[in-house]
């Protein structure tokens, strides 16, 4: 481990930080100015935005061949979104969500999560399939920005709504080009500290690529729920989930010569866990239409849980098949019949 790969890792922190501040403030202020709500901003331009690294790095995969990696980048980069991001910035403070989250962003992510199950389903999304992803990311787009302008426009502060528009937009860029520079040196760096430290190359992909990838919409969520743009800190990332799978799966699949394989392991463990985590959301963020600290904690809990298994199962040890069981057989089934109850009770309650 030599002084250049720790630089790199604190230099790309540096540069995640200040740019989710700036993108933060940007988009806080075109919002505002241009009577667009503040969800609307963070399922799109934030969104979008913070999803570019994922996009460079599967579009990438796919023109080199490695269709593994840019699906894995997709599927691995949505569960992390979720049960990290939000897990994280629950924890900092509980989260409100929006009407229009848990009526219709969320389960179009779960429509979306279930259209990358099924594209996935015979081992290759096609060209074709690729095609009517991005033609899905399109209507989506249109869809937001039509229910934010019939909704009627954001509050925001004096200062952000009457900054020069040319400013705003300067930051909203400058955000995006300091995440992109700062995700790509942080992820630089662990791999190098990974590899210091004995893992392997399979363990640095299944776990730093994905999560490195998915760094700004970490840096751009926590400084949103900080600052108080709590509709931008939940709506970034069920944005950048539907992104993920309707425009970087499907620009992938569109580019690479022969689609983009998927691997069977994939099929059986991690394509199931990412529409399981799309489809817990929807009894989260219904019940008291916020995510409360102890719901913010069990995502964590849950990717730590994930991550523990891809390490046994990638190390091939003994464990990995009694821990996957547990799993699968009790903390899962625990997890989701006390999540169900928790919306009948919601339901239940009056309004």
């Amino acid at each position: 481990m030599d002084g250049l790969t720790v630089g790199l890792f604190l230099a790309g922190t540096v540069l995640l930080i200040g740019g989710a501040e700036a993108l933060v403030r940007g988009a806080s202020g075109l919002a505002g100015r241009f009577g667009i709500p503040p969800l609307v901003i963070g399922l799109t331009v934030v969104a979008f935005g913070t999803s570019s690294p994922e996009m460079a790095v599967s579009v990438m995969s796919a023109l080199k061949g490695q269709g593994d990696l840019a699906f894995g980048n997709v599927v691995g980069s949505n569960i992390f979104n979720v049960l990290f991001i939000l897990g994280v910035s629950a924890l900092i403070v509980p989260l409100v969500v929006a009407r229009q989250l848990w009526r219709i962003d969320v389960p179009v992510m779960i429509g979306v999560s279930l259209v990358g199950v099924v594209v996935a389903l015979d081992g290759t999304v096609s060209r074709l399939e690729g095609v009517l992803l991005l033609t899905g990311m399109i209507g989506y787009t249109v869809f937001l920005i039509r229910i934010g302008k019939a909704e009627g426009g954001a509050e925001g502060s004096a200062a952000s709504v009457h900054a020069p528009v040319v400013l705003q937009l300067a930051l909203v860029f400058g955000g995006l080009v300091l995440l992109v520079l700062g995700s790509r040196w942080l992820v630089a760096g662990a791999v190098a500290l990974a590899r210091a430290f004995g893992l392997s190359e399979l363990i640095i992909g299944l776990t730093i690529v994905a999560a490195g990838t998915s760094l700004p919409e970490v840096a751009s969520s926590v400084v949103a729920a900080v600052r108080g743009q709590r509709d931008i800190a939940v709506g970034n990332v069920i944005g950048s989930n539907v992104f993920n799978i309707l425009a970087v799966l499907g620009a992938a699949a569109v580019i690479a010569p022969a689609g983009v394989p998927v691997a069977s392991a994939a099929l059986r463990v991690d394509v199931p866990v990412m529409l399981a985590v799309a489809v817990a959301c929807l009894p989260v963020f219904f019940t008291g239409y916020r995510i409360d600290r102890w719901e913010g904690a069990l995502f964590l809990a849950l990717y730590a849980a994930y991550t523990a298994f891809l390490v046994l199962d990638s190390q091939g040890h003994d464990a990995a098949g009694p821990f996957g069981a547990l799993m699968l057989l009790v903390v899962l089934p625990l997890v989701a019949v006390t999540l169900a109850v928790l919306a009948v009770r919601a339901l239940r309650r009056p309004r």
